[in-house]
């Protein structure tokens, strides 16, 4: 299924919800942001809610340093 990332075309599986996107990508979903189709989603929603086709994602992660 084809969604937009961060302005960059992927694909995932149908469905999958966006905690299994996130960890398949490697992100810590405690240390995301994700704004979906241009709503900030509650990180309590991310393991009920699915990835349609042709959603637009970005994903805002922070990162700690000195």
């Amino acid at each position: 299924m084809n969604i937009v990332v961060n302005g960059q075309a992927e694909t995932c599986t149908p469905g999958i919800s966006i905690s299994a996107f996130l960890a398949e990508r490697g992100y810590e979903a405690s240390a995301v942001v994700v704004e979906r189709n241009g709503q900030i989603l509650a990180r309590d929603t991310f393991a009920q809610t699915s990835l349609q086709k042709d959603d637009c994602l970005e994903i805002v992660q922070f990162v700690g340093g000195g």
